[in-house]
């Protein structure tokens, strides 16, 4: 100190060959930062990184406007897998938890038995299901956290979950992580689309890394333009969720002991997070019963015991949706590294499932797939791709902030825009169709 002081005082000049020297230091860092992250995104557009479960039936591909797509290199018929992969990161929605969709911690694997499951459902705790010996749920394999009770598939879920994420985030260990968690229920009420929970494991997972640096260059990748990013927030806007957002902020810094993940829990950094989760996060939905029915389905009978357990299944579809209406999944969301690149199409050659009835997804042909072809699902639902091609491109600039120019929206482009008198005339349809 009494050096630098004894520089400065005799030296005048010296203070101003410092501050240039500083300030050519910083212009140098930024260029080798700049410099990186677009190796990084080159490296990413030549195939360079490696991705989880890739088969050499598919390719990544600069699109140009879209980014990188997914594109076939061999021949594909209809419901082959493309690949399939575990997500970075997921997590079960706080609501859909709390309403008892019993699920693993970890994988979102169902932890109920079918006849769990369905008397739950039905809210008929005398149901019976037939064939009880093709339920895929494994009792004996279930394990629970000693400190707060919470349960796994299994013990392999358990082990990944201690030493991801739950070791920091055990609310047995962490009381305060229920109040954050109730805290975001009340301000994000069903249908759900994120949860913190998921927000929460990131953070844990940046704080508890082996190889920190390799972690978050992935969920950098997941980033899109800074103009994107600014352009909306899909999962929070507006002044009330600003507010919301600090509020959460603030909560989490309280809540989670923070040693590396400063940038991530930053008013700014966790307005990223949400905006970075609703651009890239899947859906993901896995349920005992559905499984069970695809088993019985492949099952041998007679025509007899077929008749009955298709009326079964009827039966119990009907009952259920008296009850819990569409509500029927285990429910969360998760970021996963290739399913990311996936590109929209409102005439899609392929579809995500989750057969495994866990966070495992994969990518399977509805269609015939030539070499060259670009994969593309569909991020509307069946009902929304009839709809005309203004109404899709509504409600994808609002949710993924983009407009469709697939096949299909360009041989529409004649089409006349939907006035909002006239969407607001066939909402009202809709409505008085339904009361």
């Amino acid at each position: 100190g009494a050096a630098c002081f004894l520089l400065f005082s005799y030296f005048p000049k010296f203070s101003s060959i410092l501050l240039k020297f500083q300030l050519l230091c910083s212009v140098w860092e930024i260029f080798i930062l700049s410099y990186y992250w677009r190796a990084c995104r080159l490296n990413e557009q030549n195939h360079l990184k490696p991705f989880p479960n890739m088969t050499g039936g598919f390719e990544l591909r600069e699109t140009g406007s879209k980014g990188v797509g997914v594109f076939a290199a061999k021949p594909f018929a209809e419901n082959d897998v493309i690949f399939e992969e575990t997500p970075i990161v997921s997590a079960q929605f706080c609501w859909n938890e709390a309403y008892g969709y019993y699920a693993c911690h970890h994988c979102l694997k169902p932890m109920e038995s079918v006849e769990e499951n369905v008397r739950r459902l039905t809210a008929n705790a005398s149901v019976v299901v037939p064939f009880p010996e093709l339920c895929v749920t494994a009792k004996s394999n279930q394990v629970f956290c000693e400190s707060c009770g919470v349960g796994f598939c299994s013990e392999g879920c358990k082990t990944l979950a201690e030493q991801q994420y739950h070791s920091l985030l055990c609310p047995g260990k962490l009381p305060a992580m229920v109040h954050l968690v109730e805290t975001w229920k009340r301000m994000h009420y069903p249908p759900e689309t994120t949860s913190i929970s998921l927000i929460a494991r990131i953070i844990a997972m940046v704080e508890t890394a082996a190889d920190r640096e390799s972690l978050v260059q992935s969920l950098m990748s997941f980033s899109h333009e800074a103009t994107d990013e600014s352009s909306g927030l899909c999962l929070l806007q507006g002044k009330d969720d600003e507010d919301k957002i600090k509020t959460l902020q603030a909560l989490i810094q309280e809540t989670i002991p923070i040693n590396h993940a400063q940038s991530f829990v930053s008013e700014e950094g966790l307005r990223s997070l949400f905006a970075l989760i609703g651009r890239n996060g899947q859906g993901i939905g896995t349920s005992v019963f559905s499984e069970w029915v695809k088993f019985v389905e492949k099952k041998e009978m007679s025509t007899e015991e077929r008749d009955s357990v298709d009326s079964f299944i009827d039966t119990a579809y009907a009952n259920m949706n008296e009850h819990v209406g569409s509500f029927l999944n285990c429910e969360g969301s998760g970021l996963y590294k290739l399913q990311r690149c996936v590109n929209h199409s409102c005439e899609p050659n392929a579809r995500i499932n989750f057969p495994r009835s866990d966070h495992t997804l994969v990518l399977e042909a509805t269609r015939p797939i030539a070499p060259g072809d670009e994969i593309c699902i569909s991020y509307l639902d069946e009902c929304m791709l009839e709809r005309s091609r203004h109404t899709r491109n509504k409600t994808l600039k609002e949710f993924y902030l983009f407009e469709c120019k697939c096949d299909k929206c360009i041989a529409q482009s004649d089409q006349p825009d939907v006035t909002s008198e006239e969407e607001s005339d066939e909402d009202d349809d809709d409505q008085d169709m339904e009361s």
